[in-house]
């Protein structure tokens, strides 16, 4: 059964519809957080070895995330978590009766990581909108594209981001009887990534020295040149357009991008073994760190890379486009995969405020999708963003951030969602490189300087934060491989005259047309949603992964997926008294997620008490 929560059933040919015994199908009563909150507030008031710890920011980059934690620090739990988006962005109010083209260049600066696939997706919703259809090779290389972005985004996240909290420098601040064990124990993968010992590896993933580090910094910059010989430049590309790409592609061009995509064979075969290490050391040198960020594996993506063969970006032909794709959609419940469709993915979101800094904005234009299977009032085509700024208030709202829900669950996007998916769907079109097996992802890497290697992941039997740092390393090379295969497709397209990368559009003028466009960042799951009328555009609403994860608690008051393996969280950190807890454990978890937050930064001007907000086109890092 797809929906468990959700009014929805299917008839005989598999046609979603509402279930005819319910009155209010898509009502529901809002849970009082107040009792816990008084009680907590107690606890903080009557013993001193629980406390209230905050975090702000929280991210390596763009810090417009914050974090609230009620520790017990006598018993090591955390008894209350609290995500909070600390800013309003307002892009869906920004775009509200401009030309949809428009969009792709506002939205994109959504985000300045990951702006290149805002502007991918913003593009495919207008596809859909408009009734446009890319040709063959500006869907290759929209993939090529998409496929080196991430080339740039893993990397940043395995060493520069969730990285330096297993580095040298963290571990024997926080824990030190485990930097002792790492001095003492053998790295098993000396052999692929050249460290005898795992306190020689921690060392060199230290923070601006180390040369994990350092090399990764250099990865990153190989990713963007090579995506900006076709892109134009990034992180805001200047040639994704609806119905394609607007660059002139030549063989040198394509020559330029190999170059440098190929260095990522043999690195991609080193960051496994690393993580692969890391992973396995933790385990051993303490089992609890298997807690660290627990959750039910409830994960959710869109799918990503085009098959050029079926996409035509129609809604109606969505099930079949969206079952082509090299990473197929998917949500897995429990670790049990329950659909692969990207239609019911579409129509089982709803976006909730009861805890969020909005006005309850929730419509019924929509009813139903364009194939007449229902909608929530709360789906992104009927929902409209309405800033309410208040107070702070633990029982009430706290975020500026949506609560975005799939069949009222809560589900986690990510990187790691995409192989999960990818693997248990066993459905992959395209198989010179990567193979799933229904357990695993089989990918085969090429020899460069290292022999030609098979990278196998497995579905994890338990879900936690260094399982989501794991999976993340080995979509290097599942992205570096679907990368090369849409590569190879497009050299032959130019090989055989078909040079044709985009598809002439007009933007109708009159009536109503509605869009979405579904892909992901390299931190997951991302939706745009447009409803244009008239040729202009009266809704527009992102959904980002950061969104999903770092959500506030829904109506009923189930907490987020960063709240949720926050508090699934033992704290294992060595302090002896509470004023020495730095929380290195929630840090660790929270990261994992790998959270990039809106790019707006706070500068503090050196030897001057001056403090500038300033709203940033690119990622804070950059400032």
């Amino acid at each position: 059964m797809c929906f468990q929560y959700l009014p929805i059933e299917f008839d005989a040919s598999g046609k979603a519809r509402l279930k005819d015994d319910v009155r209010d199908p898509y009502g529901y009563q809002v849970a009082d957080l107040g009792a816990n909150e008084d009680k907590l507030k107690e606890l903080l008031a009557r013993n001193g070895f629980i406390k209230s710890v905050d975090y702000d920011p929280v991210t390596r980059v763009a810090g417009a995330l914050a974090f609230h934690s009620v520790v017990d620090l006598e018993n090591r739990t955390v008894l209350s978590a609290n995500s909070m988006a600390t800013i309003f962005r307002g892009y869906e109010v920004i775009l509200k009766g401009r030309d949809p083209r428009d969009a792709i260049f506002i939205s994109s600066r959504a985000c300045g990581v990951c702006g290149g696939v805002h502007a991918t997706v913003s593009a495919e919703a207008l596809e859909m909108a408009f009734d446009i259809r890319p040709p063959k090779l500006g869907i290759l290389l929209r993939n090529l594209l998409l496929g080196l972005e991430y080339l740039y985004d893993h990397p940043l996240h395995l060493f520069l981001l969730a990285g330096p909290d297993y580095s040298e420098s963290l571990v024997r601040a926080t824990n030190p009887g485990l930097w002792d064990k790492a001095r003492k124990t053998l790295a098993p993968r000396a052999e692929h990534h050249g460290y005898g010992t795992m306190a020689e590896l921690l060392t060199d993933m230290n923070p601006l020295t180390g040369s994990l580090y350092l090399e990764a910094l250099h990865m990153t910059r190989v990713a963007r040149e090579a995506y900006v010989v076709i892109g134009g430049k990034y992180p805001h590309p200047e040639t994704v357009v609806p119905g394609g790409i607007s660059a002139t592609v030549s063989l040198q061009m394509m020559n330029e991008v190999y170059q440098r995509l190929q260095q990522f064979f043999d690195y991609s075969k080193k960051v496994v073994a690393i993580w692969e290490d890391i992973t396995q050391f933790f385990y051993e040198a303490d089992p609890k760190y298997r807690q660290c960020g627990t959750r039910p594996a409830n994960l959710i993506d869109t799918g990503v890379w085009d098959d050029p063969e079926t996409y035509d970006a129609s809604y109606k032909n969505i099930e079949t486009w969206g079952d082509r794709r090299w990473s197929v959609p998917g949500v897995i419940i429990g670790g049990q995969q329950v659909t692969t469709s990207l239609q019911n993915i579409n129509i089982g979101l709803e976006e909730f405020v009861e805890r969020s800094y909005y006005h309850d904005a929730a419509g019924n234009r929509f009813p139903t999708d364009p194939l007449g299977a229902p909608l929530s009032p709360n789906h992104p085509w009927n929902r409209e963003t309405k800033p309410r700024p208040g107070p702070q208030n633990w029982k009430d709202r706290y975020s500026w951030s949506t609560t975005p829900r799939w069949d009222r669950q809560s589900c986690e996007a990510g990187a790691y969602a995409r192989v999960w998916n990818a693997a248990a769907a066993n459905k992959l079109p395209y198989r010179r490189f990567i193979d799933p097996t229904g357990q695993s992802l089989k990918v085969l890497v090429p020899e460069g300087k290292r022999p030609e290697q098979v990278l196998e992941w497995h579905i994890p039997q338990v879900w936690n934060a260094f399982e989501r740092n794991l999976a993340r390393a080995y979509c290097i090379p599942f992205s570096a491989m679907a990368a090369m295969d849409n590569w190879l497709m497009a050299m032959e397209c130019l090989k055989q005259g078909d040079t044709d990368v985009a598809t002439p559009f007009e933007i109708p003028r009159k009536g109503t047309h509605v869009g979405a466009g579904f892909w992901g960042a390299g931190r997951g799951f991302l939706t745009h949603h447009i409803v244009a009328d008239n040729g202009a555009i009266t809704n527009y609403q992102i959904c980002t992964p950061s969104t999903i994860n770092a959500a506030p608690r829904d109506p009923w008051g189930h907490p987020s997926p960063y709240e949720e393996s926050v508090m699934n969280t033992p704290i294992l950190e060595e302090f002896d008294k509470p004023d020495n807890y730095t929380g290195i454990d929630i840090l660790r978890v929270i990261r994992s997620f790998d959270p990039c937050m809106p790019c707006t930064t706070h500068i503090m001007v050196d030897k001057h008490d001056l403090v500038i907000t300033r709203e940033v086109n690119t990622c804070g890092c950059g400032v």
